[in-house]
């Protein structure tokens, strides 16, 4: 099913041209079949909150196409960016797995296809389905990791700018695009929003860009990033 914008939305995971590692695409022909069951595909515009931070646990969320902003916020308002889920992500899985409370707010930076399951049906296909726990223990164990790295990260850095820079050298390996230029990201979120994510102000990361461009390190053209010299990134990151 083609959508006005574009997007290609497929409902049948089995005719899906997604398949990933990261996802329940490897599970057996019976396995995929009872999950087809269960799912409900949604497609959402930018902006559409998927839930909130402290809201009891719906249902799990399989991120297909998009990417979806996870953040929480302080009782004074302060927003924190905790990381960008990418297509291959399941969101809501330790709110559900553990039946507490969502622990942040997901929120769609772009169009997103999303497969819904609700918390009863997908806890009983876990119980039916032991391939499926595994997968549910490598996605769970992939969060720590990335909670350890981005901790790690915001804790030992010494500088906004060695912040930033290790932030950019992450999007390179996880979603950059190798060039003649240098590797391209797709740069969809605001200062503001970068700001947010590795804890410092609009104003300092605007400083840090042009310092960075000043540098020969990356060029920005409007949403498009070339990192054009990731041993300088690494300089300053070491």
């Amino acid at each position: 099913m083609r959508l006005p914008n574009g997007l290609q939305a497929t409902e049948n995971c089995q005719t899906c041209d997604l398949h990933s590692e990261d996802f329940f695409c490897r599970l057996s022909p019976e396995a995929s079949q009872a999950l087809e069951s269960i799912k409900l595909t949604n497609i959402y515009p930018k902006g559409a909150v998927l839930f909130f931070e402290e809201q009891s646990p719906r249902g799990v969320f399989m991120l297909c196409r998009g990417r979806v902003k996870l953040s929480v916020c302080s009782a004074d308002g302060k927003m924190l960016i905790l990381r960008i889920a990418e297509p291959g992500e399941l969101l809501g899985l330790s709110a559900v797995v553990s039946d507490r409370l969502y622990k942040a707010t997901a929120e769609t930076l772009e169009t997103c296809q999303v497969n819904f399951i609700r918390k009863e049906d997908f806890l009983s296909f876990l119980r039916e389905h032991g391939e499926a726990c595994f997968r549910v223990a490598q996605h769970l164990s992939q969060n720590y990791h990335t909670a350890y790295v981005q901790i790690r990260s915001l804790g030992l850095s010494h500088s906004a700018l060695e912040k930033l820079a290790r932030l950019l050298l992450d999007w390179c390996r996880g979603n950059g695009t190798q060039t003649e230029q240098g590797i391209r990201l797709k740069l969809g979120l605001t200062h503001e929003e970068i700001a947010k994510m590795i804890g410092t102000s609009r104003e300092t990361v605007s400083r840090l860009f042009s310092e960075l461009k000043g540098r020969e390190a990356i060029h920005l053209k409007g949403s498009t990033l070339i990192i054009r010299d990731t041993a300088a990134l690494e300089a300053i990151t070491n």
